[in-house]
């Protein structure tokens, strides 16, 4: 019989493919580069799937504070090749998805019943830097900056433990990508965070891959009434399919949307969620709220120096606006739940995945996210 040899990379230096974003608004070139070992609390991880999320498209269109050049991509799942000093709660051979959110479990807001953003995040502010301060990536002698301290856009990527979250050995990889990010941050908004309740109404601003499993949480709670808001109706038919009552186009509208909100419903919804990132699709959303006990919640992440601006007297008839990161859950702790919920059929992730390409084809799947055409495509590699 013959036998396999498998070359031992742990403590050396790795040469992949990654997609990088040189300059901004660049098209993503796929480089050769190189993967230092990871350091003290660090992990590397050999990537096996990754979604395009739209906070990806706003990084490279640098919408976002990010530095250049720099490896995109938050949302992956896969298998740690090698740990560096320290390391305890993975090893060699897991299953793991990649956080864009750590925990730390020792900040004030991991340590807060409540908090989930924690102290040592990389997304407001971005450094594109490990801990540490330095990179892992290299191309033609040119330092790499990281996206989120994640980079799941090439073939192996080192992350901090803290933001690494071992999942049940049984999961398919090519599919629970998406459980890093769109799951958590849309399904999470509603059946965590804004805690839907049954028979209530809801209005969801944008129709793509979060604002899909936004839609999909409400339903699983219970919601009488789905409102989807979407200049794109393309979306509009899976929407319906994931239980949008009623869809619509602002573009068609002779009034503003939250005003035809407020009409369709009486009395303003009882849930708005925006899925965009828009000054305007954030005012709209929390002008569609019931003055008195609307929830609104904002899931979409803004451009960088954006600015809100709400009328201020409206604002103590009660109405509650709240942010929300990856569905309030605390990472770590709660994200492998959602992966052994996926595995027990108590959700269902699949109809949130429309496409999946190699990686090669990357630049197709970003033509696909930007026509619409896709709720999530993932990139398998």
């Amino acid at each position: 019989m013959e036998r396999k040899f498998i070359m031992d990379t742990s403590g050396k230096t790795i040469t992949c493919r990654a997609a990088i974003a040189w300059k901004t608004g660049s098209t993503l070139a796929i480089e050769e580069v190189q993967v230092d070992p990871p350091k003290a609390r660090e992990v590397r991880i050999k990537m096996i799937s990754t979604g395009i999320c739209g906070t990806d498209d706003h990084a490279v269109k640098g919408l976002l504070s990010l530095n250049f050049p720099f490896i995109p991509g938050h949302e992956g799942a896969g298998i740690v090749e090698s740990i560096g000093e320290g390391v305890s709660s993975v090893k060699p051979g897991d299953k793991v998805l990649t956080l864009a959110i750590p925990q730390c479990r020792e900040c004030s807001s991991c340590l807060h019943p409540k908090g989930n953003f924690c102290e040592k995040q990389d997304v407001l502010p971005s450094s594109g830097l490990m801990l540490d301060k330095t990179s892992r990536f290299t191309c033609k002698g040119k330092k790499i900056y990281h996206s989120f301290r994640a980079s799941t856009f090439t073939e192996y990527t080192v992350v901090p433990e803290i933001a690494v979250a071992k999942i049940d050995a049984a999961a398919p990889m090519d599919k629970v990508s998406i459980i890093s990010c769109e799951v958590p941050t849309g399904y999470g908004a509603a059946v965590n965070s804004a805690k839907v309740t049954r028979g209530s109404t809801c209005v969801v601003f944008g129709l793509g891959g979060v604002g899909s499993a936004i839609v999909m949480g409400c339903k699983a709670s219970g919601a009488s009434r789905i409102i989807g808001v979407d200049i794109n109706e393309e979306k509009f038919p899976r929407a319906r399919a994931l239980g949008v009552t009623d869809c619509l186009n602002p573009h068609n509208l002779k009034k503003p949307v939250q005003q035809v909100v407020m009409e369709m419903t009486r009395v303003g919804v009882d849930f708005a969620f925006e899925a965009i990132g828009l000054s305007d699709t954030m005012i709209a959303a929390w002008d569609s709220c019931h003055r008195s006990y609307g929830i609104c919640l904002m899931v979409g992440v803004a451009s960088s120096n954006s600015q809100l601006s709400l009328n201020a007297p409206d604002i103590i008839s009660g109405r509650t606006l709240k942010g929300v990161c990856l569905g309030d859950y605390k990472t770590r702790d709660c994200i492998p739940q959602l992966v052994t919920d996926y595995l027990q059929n108590k959700i269902n992730i699949d109809p949130l995945i429309t496409h999946q390409l190699p990686f090669d084809q990357l630049h197709k799947a970003f033509e696909l996210y930007h026509a619409g055409k896709t709720i999530r495509c993932i990139l398998l590699f």
